[in-house]
């Protein structure tokens, strides 16, 4: 995964997602696909993991067989709407460890305040990937992969459902060595910072506030 930038086009996120931006979709629903969508991005972000092998034994023979190498890879939940994506992502790689990032938007500085932060240990050693359904302005996504780095990751990869060309550009800027995975890369910011044509907040969607 060398491109900073990686939209997932597969026929099923492409319907799956397109599902979730239309206006009348349940809370119910749109979870459920978040989850479904959540699993099939997953697929892709995880698709250059190191590999290694190790003696089996088949119904037939013994054998070689692939494995998973090194420490169990780093899930990070940008609170509150990654949990989301985290979901389904936990189903696929029920294994991985799970951290969770709380920020929150001063609304007279417009700057990231962070709240909470806990992360697994030895992320240095770990592929932590940050998970977040919108990639709006980046400015929270930015805090977000700051803090990782200051607790020691050095591989970090950043999930999305949706980005804006503004995040996109904000994140490579302080964070070129950090790829984005995202479903849809869409038009432009509003001039309140909602990603256009989007679809809404991600996380009063998912948990039915508003």
């Amino acid at each position: 995964m060398t491109d900073h930038l990686t939209v997932v086009d597969h026929p099923l996120v492409q319907h799956k997602l397109s599902l979730m931006r239309e206006e009348g979709t349940s809370t119910a629903v749109f979870r459920q696909l978040l989850r479904e969508i959540s699993q099939l991005l997953a697929y892709e972000v995880t698709r250059n993991l190191p590999m290694t092998t190790k003696r089996i034994t088949t119904p037939m023979q013994e054998m070689d067989a692939p494995v998973l190498a090194g420490r169990k890879l780093a899930l990070v939940s940008i609170l509150r709407a990654g949990n989301g994506l985290l979901d389904g992502m936990l189903e696929l790689i029920p294994s991985a460890r799970v951290g969770f990032v709380g920020l929150y938007r001063d609304e007279e500085t417009l700057q990231p305040v962070q709240y909470y932060f806990k992360v697994p240990t030895e992320l240095q050693d770990r592929l932590v990937i940050a998970v977040d359904p919108m990639l709006a302005t980046g400015n929270s996504s930015v805090a977000a992969i700051d803090l990782l780095k200051q607790a020691g990751a050095t591989d970090i990869r950043f999930l999305c459902l949706l980005a804006a060309p503004e995040g996109v550009a904000r994140m490579k800027e302080a964070h070129p060595d950090v790829p984005i995975v995202t479903a849809a890369l869409d038009s432009h910011l509003n001039d309140k910072g909602y990603i256009v044509p989007g679809l809404g907040d991600a996380g009063d969607r998912m948990f039915g506030t508003k």
